[in-house]
C-alpha cells in the first residue's frame, strides 16, 4: 500500500507544466470546511501556503486558520501542563497507577503539542510539509468538459453509495488494486480517473527485509518507514481513481480519491514491499482522465505502459 506521499502542491506549476487550472471554488470551500470542523492539519502546510500565495482573501483565508489551529495547540499544552503538574504533586506524597499513567500521558501530550505548534509556525517548507497521509486533503488532476482541472480531494476514497459508516468498516481505500480494479473499483474504473502528482512516496516495511536479511533467533519483527523517490528526482504522474459524494443539508460535497497500486519493481520489492503505485507517461495523461468505459482494456494498457523509473530507497526522516 501507498501509505502516504509527498505530493507536488504549488499552484503555478500545474498551470505552467501540466496545462490544470484551478479549482479555486473548490478549495475555498475546504478550507473553510476544515476550519469549521477542526480538520485543518489534514491539509498539508505546503497547499496551505499554495492556497494563501493565490489571492489576498486566500492569505487571510490562511494566516486565520493557522493562528485558530495555534491556539488550539497551546490550549492542550496549557491543560496537559496543569494535569502534570496534578500529577506530580500525588507522587510527590504516594506512587498511584493513576497518577503514573497521568505524568506519562500529559508528558507525552505537551511534547507532541509543541512540536506542532513548532511545525505550524515555522519558515520555509520542508518534505513533511508536502505528505500528505490517509486522510488529509490533496490536488488531484481531473477532466472537467475536456479540460484539467485542479481539485482537492480527501486520500482515502468513499466509493459510490457509501455511508461514513461504510467507509469506517472499510478503512483501507485510499489504495485501489490493480487486481480488484474490474470488481471492487467497477463503479469508478473507466468512469473516474485522477492524477496525484508526488515525488516520493512512503512504506512501512519489517526491518529485516529492508536490511535485505533474514530474522535473527529471537528477533521480533519490527516495522520502519522507507521512502522511495525515483532516481533521478522527478515529478510522477500518480494514476489515481476518484468519487464524488454529495453532502448533506449545509455541507459540502465529499472529494475523494484512491491511488492504484501493482506489483512493484524489483528495487521496491527487494527492500521488503508489496505494492507500489503506478507513475504514467505524460503522454497518456489525457487518455487516462478521460476513459472510455467500454474499452477498459485500453485503460489496461495505459497501465501497462507506465513511465519506466527506478527508485531509491532510504530510512524515512
Amino acid at each position: 500500500m501507498c501509505y502516504s506521499s509527498q505530493i507536488q502542491a504549488e499552484f503555478r506549476r500545474f498551470e505552467r507544466e501540466y496545462g490544470a487550472s484551478i479549482s479555486i471554488e473548490r478549495f475555498v470551500e475546504l478550507f473553510w470546511h476544515q476550519r469549521r470542523t477542526g480538520g485543518w492539519q489534514r491539509i498539508p502546510r505546503a497547499l496551505r501556503k499554495a492556497f494563501a500565495e493565490s489571492a489576498e482573501s486566500n492569505a487571510a483565508i490562511v494566516s486565520d486558520g493557522d493562528k485558530e489551529q495555534a491556539n488550539r495547540f497551546e490550549a492542550e499544552i496549557f491543560q496537559q501542563r496543569g494535569r502534570l503538574a496534578e500529577a506530580e504533586r500525588t507522587l510527590a506524597t504516594r506512587s498511584t497507577k493513576k497518577a503514573e499513567a497521568d505524568r506519562r500521558i500529559a508528558t507525552d501530550k505537551i511534547a507532541r503539542a509543541q512540536q506542532n505548534l513548532a511545525d505550524l509556525q515555522h519558515s520555509g517548507l520542508g518534505d513533511q510539509d508536502r505528505r500528505v497521509f490517509p486522510g488529509y486533503y490533496a490536488p488531484v488532476i481531473i477532466s472537467q468538459g475536456g479540460r484539467r482541472v485542479v481539485v482537492p480531494m480527501r486520500y482515502q476514497c468513499r466509493l459510490p453509495g457509501w455511508t461514513e459508516v461504510d467507509e469506517r468498516k472499510r478503512p483501507g481505500t485510499y489504495n485501489a488494486r490493480r487486481d480488484n480494479l474490474e470488481r471492487a473499483w467497477r463503479a469508478l474504473f473507466g468512469h473516474r480517473h485522477g492524477v496525484m502528482v508526488i515525488t516520493a512516496f512512503y512504506e512501512h516495511v519489517p526491518r529485516h527485509k529492508a536490511e535485505r536479511r533474514a530474522l535473527l533467533p529471537g528477533e521480533a519483527e519490527e516495522s520502519v518507514i522507507l521512502a522511495f523517490q525515483p532516481r533521478p528526482p522527478q515529478d510522477m504522474l500518480v494514476a489515481c481513481l476518484w468519487s464524488v459524494s454529495p453532502g448533506g443539508e449545509g455541507e459540502q460535497d465529499l472529494y475523494s480519491f484512491a491511488a492504484i497500486t501493482d506489483e512493484p519493481p524489483p528495487e521496491v520489492a527487494a527492500a521488503g514491499h508489496d505494492r507500489c503505485i503506478i507513475p504514467l507517461r505524460p503522454e497518456h495523461v489525457d487518455a487516462w482522465l478521460n476513459p472510455e468505459a467500454a474499452d477498459l482494456a485500453a485503460m489496461q494498457a495505459i497501465l501497462d505502459d507506465r513511465e519506466p523509473l527506478y527508485f531509491d530507497c532510504k530510512l524515512a526522516a
